[in-house]
């Protein structure tokens, strides 16, 4: 028989830690209260007898209690039950104890790896760090029911984020930045008035920026076409001024000339005001906040010419990159750009399409932006197009008393995943079995939702003034809580799921892009949507099926089923699962095929999809890249350029780097050895996942890095 132990693994029963425990207990009560040595080896037997390939380690000691009840000993199962928990504490609180001290001994290579844009060196890191730690625990130990807990540390679900489940604070969300603009906000306890010009109203929105990041923890988005209207504001100031001074004795064209170079020199101030201080701010997460701009340019909007300027400025400062501290201009990590496709700039004729040229350069050189299709996203919501929370959760249809649809100042109350290839595996096949623990799993995650959902109410404003009482989400009253926000589905809650892919392999040997694949991967995306659809028909919460890209995750889940399962061809052997509905990236499919066939599910997955293109160094065949832009506009809602060429963010080399056969790999230029610093492409084997590069048969390396 195996064992199952609380982390997953599994480890061959040993009768004897059964016999000692008891005995430990028995030592502990009266001699009245004590049971025989031969009743204890007859629990033993009576665990043996059920002739279970496997048990986890707390079903054996809940048997143990079940049995000593049965003999009355009341007060011998008490000290056991006793021992029990007390063992559990010790056990809990010398892994947390140790996660500690080893993060501030720098020991701690997971947390060291689990966000590349956050320095576990810092003291502001590791004090976040610290507290997160704690919160896990906690979670783990009080605020979540032991089920949950249980299907999280097997690999069953993944409950995101515990380490912030402490406080009552939410995951991401779209700023209402047009109402914080026009009717002031507060930080800090001082007011902030509209500004008056361009240059203002980047420098208050960053700042905006930095305190909604402290106060969540997730990502957040700004719509860049709220500022189109405080570049006209500094215009009109200027030809006003020039009036003023010239009256008549210049003339008309002239002094508009004079308006124009004035205005261009506070729009690329204002810009690099914006993309610098996104990148110099810290907030108390510990990193620079991770904010995406939306990109946007909207046909006949009343600031449609300044919103043009605007998103041309800020590609062509990310074109360029920000000096790091050699001086070298490299790839900021943020802020995350996201640009529309619309039919003004799809590369079909429109009056944008020079700025889309820009963007492909963009992508060429910095990865950035990712781009969505404004004419599937009307197809997909209603006729709306609005941005993602951060760069991937995105909302779901809401309308306001008036009827109007309502996108900014809503945000998402958190996550939990489901691993589908786990699933797989314990059906062996079966598909009578599959659904059945399909749907066990399915209970677990609305559970486990509900836990997130349970914990905002209540929530009163004051715990965070930017968000709830200033504009950021809303403006409520201080002591008011914030429950009116949690319902009626102007909030989401995420259903997040990885490995499509592996689980469609394992219940009918063959991937999803087959014909029978396909009919079986649809029925899993189909019944997950319709879980979350009930349930918010259920609940009135609004619970949304999100196709998240969580590289950590989709190694997490993979190895802990490794562990338990062993290594299981073409799934667990990988050491990685494909992310959410993605097709393998091992598959020989081109990537408008790609697109096209990834299409079809992120219509399913409304809370949240986004489709990755691996493409090979297109900096010199932009036209290429175009054609792929192109192609986006008319099939796919949302999708990402990961371009394969090496590069060295420190000295800006632009040409192969090799990695020896022990794994190392530095940039022939610098000699920098700041795997972080660099892009690397694997030429001899392949890319096999966001996060993972398989080197040979046996060597294997886990790179975690920002421009993969």
């Amino acid at each position: 028989m195996k064992v199952i132990k609380r982390d997953g693994r599994e480890v061959d029963y040993d009768r004897n830690k059964i016999v000692i425990a008891i005995q430990k207990a028995n030592n502990e009560v009266e001699p009245q209260d004590q049971i025989s040595e031969e009743k204890i080896y007859n629990i033993v037997a009576s665990i043996e007898n059920r002739g279970a390939e496997k048990l986890q380690v707390e079903d054996i000691q809940d048997i143990i209690e079940q049995k000593l009840m049965q003999e009355k000993k009341f007060v011998l199962a008490k000290t056991y039950i006793i021992y029990r928990y007390t063992r559990a504490l010790v056990r809990k609180s010398n892994t947390t104890d140790d996660s500690i001290l080893k993060l501030i001994r720098n020991e701690n290579k997971e947390l060291n790896e689990e966000n590349s844009n956050k320095n576990a060196v810092l003291a502001s890191t590791q004090r976040d760090y610290i507290a997160g730690e704690v919160s896990k625990d906690l979670t783990r130990r009080m605020l979540l029911p032991e089920k949950i807990s249980k299907a999280h540390d097997s690999g069953a679900i993944h409950f995101h984020d515990a380490d912030y489940f402490l406080q009552s604070i939410f995951n991401c969300c779209l700023v209402n930045i047009s109402d914080m603009l026009d009717n002031g906000t507060v930080m800090n306890g001082k007011l902030i008035e509209s500004p008056k010009s361009f240059q203002v109203a980047c420098t208050v929105m960053t700042q905006i920026i930095a305190a909604v990041a402290s106060s969540q923890y997730g990502g957040q988005s700004v719509d860049i076409k709220h500022l189109g209207k405080y570049l006209r504001r500094s215009r009109d100031k200027y030809r006003a001024h020039y009036k003023e001074v010239f009256g008549d004795q210049v003339a008309p064209e002239i002094l508009e000339r004079f308006v124009h170079d004035r205005l261009i020199a506070e729009l690329k101030t204002g810009v690099q005001t914006m993309q610098y201080q996104i990148n110099t701010l810290m907030t108390t997460n510990g990193q620079s906040p991770f904010v995406t701009l939306f990109l946007h340019i909207e046909d006949n909007s009343e600031y449609e010419e300044e919103v043009a300027m605007i998103v041309e400025e800020i590609l062509r400062q990310r074109l360029e990159g920000i000096k790091n501290e050699k001086g070298v201009y490299v790839t900021p990590a943020f802020p995350k750009l996201v640009y529309v496709l619309d039919e003004n700039n799809c590369l079909k004729g429109g009056k944008y399409d020079y700025i889309t040229r820009l963007a492909v350069k963009c992508s060429a050189k910095r990865l950035y932006p990712d781009y969505i299709s404004a004419k599937k996203m009307r197809e997909n919501y209603q006729g709306n197009v609005f941005s993602p929370m951060g760069c991937r959760s995105f909302l779901s249809p809401w309308k306001d008393e008036n009827g109007n649809y309502k996108w900014e100042g809503r945000f998402n109350q958190g996550v939990v995943s489901l691993n589908l290839p786990q699933i797989g595996i314990l059906a062996q096949g079966d598909m009578e079995k599959f659904w059945e623990l399909f749907e066990e799993r399915l209970s677990i995650c609305f559970e486990a939702l509900m836990c997130r959902h349970r914990a905002l109410e209540g929530t009163r404003s004051d715990v965070s003034p930017v968000h709830w009482q200033y504009g950021a989400i809303a403006r409520l009253k201080k002591g008011e809580t914030i429950d009116k926000l949690l319902h009626g589905g102007y909030s989401t809650l995420s259903l997040g799921y990885i490995g499509l892919y592996e689980v469609t392999k394992l219940m009918t040997g063959e991937s999803h892009t087959t014909e029978k694949g396909l009919e079986f991967a649809l029925k899993v995306m189909n019944r997950l949507r319709k879980a979350t659809d009930t349930w918010k028909e259920n609940t009135n919460i609004g619970f949304a099926l999100y196709g998240t890209p969580a590289e950590s995750l989709c190694y997490r889940f993979a190895e802990i089923d490794r562990q338990r399962f062993g290594d299981i061809p073409d799934v667990t052997d990988k050491g990685y699962y494909t992310n959410s509905y993605h097709v393998d990236v091992r598959e020989k499919i081109s990537a408008f095929d790609k697109f096209t066939f990834e299409s079809q599910f992120q219509k399913i997955s409304s809370g949240g999809a986004i489709s990755y293109a691996e493409i090979p160094n297109l900096r010199h065949n932009l036209e290429a890249l175009e054609e792929m832009v192109k192609f986006i506009y008319d099939n796919i809602q949302y999708a990402e350029f990961n371009t394969k060429s090496d590069y060295c963010h420190v000295c800006g080399y632009d040409g192969e780097i090799e990695i020896n056969d022990d794994l190392e790999w530095e940039c022939p230029q610098c000699h920098n050895k700041d795997h972080s610093k660099m892009n690397v492409t694997r030429r001899t084997c392949g890319y096999l996942g966001e996060n993972f590069w398989n080197v040979g048969k046996t060597k294997e390396i886990k790179a975690r890095v920002l421009h993969i």
